[in-house]
């Protein structure tokens, strides 16, 4: 009855904690649609280069302030930590409708973008309520508050226009304040609803908590969730661009393809999290990484169309041409006939086409040798990188790095029981930042290559570092201590 009634309590914490984390993170992601939806507007007139700060001034904060949030969490327990954020987080939103500058907007952006500590709180209070063996269950259910992403996708852009039908310049400023409400709601409900607990026994400094960071360990589950959830924050606002310059899509087709990556990301987390409880979180990561090698080479190939040179025609023998055509040439009587271009009819295929024709390169009463080219071939070959294929090679990497990411979190509570909090917020802090370099990274190699996929060509190189670390390691261990120790490395 007391392991049933433990048990009750926990999937309380978990639901409080979950819910929580979604509201969180819709709000992480909110200057994504009303920065957009202010600049389109013309309400405020920021450049480029403000708006890509704009952009990444929330996820930058939510990332870099994981470590010290998660330190707090071990050390005071979640109810207050997460409490706490949640009502001051409110603040600046409340305050947002009154920017009036990019740097207010910025400053504020900077305060709101805390919400995204939320997971290194919940990481650690979660973790401490579960056995080893719901670890992995309770930190995937805690995890699809990611989805909270899709909830700010779906809703903000319509309740934008909603709000500013009657008061274009105005009306924008009624979102923030929504999404403030919710996190005082949330906040107070936690304050009341929650119970407090922390580790046991914790008496360790700061400084000594800190020193689980020097493990090489903690540094590997970070490069991991660099890719996992970084690259997936990144992708949830590559893609929109992508889909409209490389398929000519709608905005609002191209939204919902974006989101159809990142929903199914979230959802499918509390499932990497049964995953890693019944096969071990390692296993799990060989198959995500070798899934995100495997997928991000395929996407990697780009939409193109290649001219190449193809077959000719050569003399036969030595002459002087007496005929020429587009179809037809004549050396004396003997006739050599001239391939022609036709129309490719296979738009869109879902594997490359070749077409080849050839062109006359010899004019009437010129003398040729024999072996002399009388026509140079063409070929091209083309590819279309079926829109549809990509969308579904792009849905199934996002639902491989959701159930990553529950995967390297099953990890944390068992190599650092008493450290989850901080090793938890560092791991959390490097993938954070993957989901504010990540676009910037994606930039730069557009700029430099001109092609839209040598995004995925960095997918496909980081991918392939991190299993080769994974596996590296692994059978390092293995050799120095036996191959009994799989089964401990699992640790089912």
């Amino acid at each position: 009855m007391k392991n049933t009634n433990s048990l009750s309590q926990s999937h309380k914490i978990l639901f409080l904690n979950t819910l929580a984390f979604t509201v969180c993170f819709a709000c992480w992601t909110l200057n994504g649609v009303l920065v957009t939806f202010l600049a389109d507007n013309g309400i405020f007139q920021w450049s480029v280069v403000q708006i890509g700060w704009l952009l990444g001034i929330p996820i930058l904060t939510g990332s870099i302030m994981r470590l010290p949030i998660g330190i707090l969490t071990d050390k005071f327990g979640g109810k207050y930590v997460f409490s706490f954020l949640l009502l001051l987080s409110s603040i600046p939103l409340f305050l947002l409708p009154l920017a009036d500058s990019f740097l207010m907007f910025a400053l504020l952006s900077f305060l709101f973008g805390m919400v995204g500590t939320s997971f290194a709180v919940g990481i650690g209070y979660t973790s401490i309520w579960y056995p080893k063996e719901w670890q992995g269950r309770a930190l995937g259910i805690f995890g699809m508050g990611n989805a909270g992403a899709a909830i700010t996708t779906f809703l903000a852009p319509s309740l934008l226009n909603y709000f500013s039908a009657e008061d274009p310049q105005n009306g924008w400023k009624i979102l923030p304040i929504l999404y403030a409400v919710s996190l005082l709601i949330i906040g107070v409900v936690f304050l009341i609803f929650a119970k407090n607990k922390k580790i046991e026994n914790q008496t360790k400094s700061v400084s000594q908590m800190l020193g689980s960071l020097k493990s090489a360990r903690v540094w590997r589950f970070g490069a991991y969730y660099f890719l996992v959830f970084g690259c997936f924050v990144a992708y949830s606002q590559w893609l929109l661009p992508n889909f409209m310059n490389v398929y000519q899509t709608s905005l609002v087709m191209g939204g919902l393809f974006a989101t159809l990556f990142s929903l199914p990301s979230g959802v499918i987390r509390a499932f990497g999290g049964y995953l890693s409880d019944k096969f071990g979180a390692r296993k799990v990561m060989y198959w995500v990484l070798s899934s995100s090698v495997i997928l991000s080479a395929l996407l990697m190939i780009p939409k193109m169309e290649i001219t190449t040179t193809g077959p000719g025609v050569l003399a036969a023998k030595k002459g002087i041409i007496t005929a020429v055509s587009d179809q037809n040439i004549k050396i004396g009587s003997t006739d050599f006939a001239v391939a022609q271009k036709k129309e490719n009819l296979n738009q869109d295929g879902i594997f490359p086409t070749t077409t080849s024709w050839q062109q006359v390169v010899v004019k009437q009463n010129q003398t040729v040798k024999k072996k002399e080219l009388l026509a140079k071939g063409i070929t091209v070959i083309k590819f279309d990188a079926n829109m549809w294929v990509f969308l579904v090679l792009v849905i199934l990497i996002g639902i491989s790095w959701g159930i990553g990411k529950a995967a390297v979190y099953k990890h944390i509570p068992e190599y650092f029981p008493s450290e989850v909090g901080v090793v938890g917020g560092m791991v959390g802090m490097i993938g954070g930042l993957g989901g504010f370099f990540g676009p910037i990274i994606f930039g730069y190699l557009l700029t430099a290559t001109g092609i839209w996929s040598s995004s995925w060509i960095f997918i496909l190189v980081f991918s392939s570092v991190c299993l080769i670390w994974m596996h590296y390691t692994i059978t390092k261990i293995m050799n120095e201590k036996q191959p009994v120790l799989a089964q401990i490395i699992d640790r089912k």
